[in-house]
């Protein structure tokens, strides 16, 4: 069965922080689907063996990009090049994003790793990648969907930006930020035919981020602490990446949809 609504063919998407994890699974979709795909890093470590792989398996058009996009400058490179390249650019997926696992200040009782509290250069990374980087890209691409009058725009969010978690104060402080943009933007640009929405993933391990001892731990943890009783996978919030950026998704705007297996309930 096929629906149209899902089909992405003649659409090009940009994915920041692509090379693994969440993005990568995000970019397959997407290519599945019919997109040429923009995947992002700050290396080529992971981008450009990806970029071949996903091509090869797809058939899509797939650009390997490496750019720092916390970098006012360097997003708007990043966008001007898929323009110049690929010709236009109808769907942004902000996926850029990480934490570092610390207290905010100093915690009572010795000195342990998980006393010790954020330096002002990782307080700045945190922000950078989880906020900042967001904004850029969105505003370096705002101008190009706008006058066409359509595009999506998708933001990866966090169950941390609706569920408390220690040693991740500035990470929360920034997801949540990222939702309240979300929705303020999809007001400012609904008038003008693009939809601003995001994905609040839960527990989504990677191994090839944190190794295969990590990836079972949080296997194991994701057990005794999800609902549902197991962790997600990269395919799935590739699949409802996939209805945020379709013709499916055209009523929907400034919405977070939160894909955790129950895990802020």
């Amino acid at each position: 069965m096929h629906l149209a609504e899902y089909d992405l063919s003649g659409k090009v998407a940009f994915v920041t922080g692509a090379g693994r994890g969440i993005g990568k699974g995000i970019a397959q979709v997407l290519a599945e689907a019919g997109a040429d795909v923009v995947i992002n890093a700050l290396t080529t470590r992971h981008v450009e063996g990806l970029a071949s792989d996903i091509s090869k398996a797809t058939g899509r058009r797939v650009l390997p990009l490496v750019a720092d996009v916390t970098k006012p400058d360097e997003a708007e490179r990043s966008i001007h090049r898929i323009l110049a390249e690929l010709g236009s650019l109808h769907i942004l997926v902000n996926n850029l994003g990480d934490a570092i696992r610390k207290p905010l200040v100093p915690l009572p009782g010795g000195e342990t790793r998980s006393s010790t509290p954020l330096t002002d250069d990782e307080l700045r990374v945190i922000l950078d990648l989880n906020l900042t980087a967001t904004v850029l890209c969105t505003r370096a691409v705002g101008p190009h969907l706008l006058a066409r009058r359509s595009g999506k725009v998708i933001n990866i969010a966090s169950f941390a930006a609706a569920k408390g978690t220690p040693n991740l104060t500035i990470y929360a402080a920034a997801k949540t930020a990222l939702v309240g943009f979300t929705r303020a933007l999809a007001l400012e640009w609904a008038p003008y035919g693009v939809q601003v929405n995001g994905i609040a993933p839960g527990l989504f391990p990677d191994p090839v981020t944190v190794g295969e001892a990590g990836y079972q731990q949080r296997v194991e943890d994701a057990k005794r602490t999800v609902p549902l009783r197991r962790e997600g996978r990269l395919r799935e919030v590739g699949l409802l990446a996939l209805y945020l950026a379709s013709a499916a998704s055209d009523y929907m705007t400034g919405q977070t949809l939160y894909l955790d297996g129950g895990l802020t309930l």
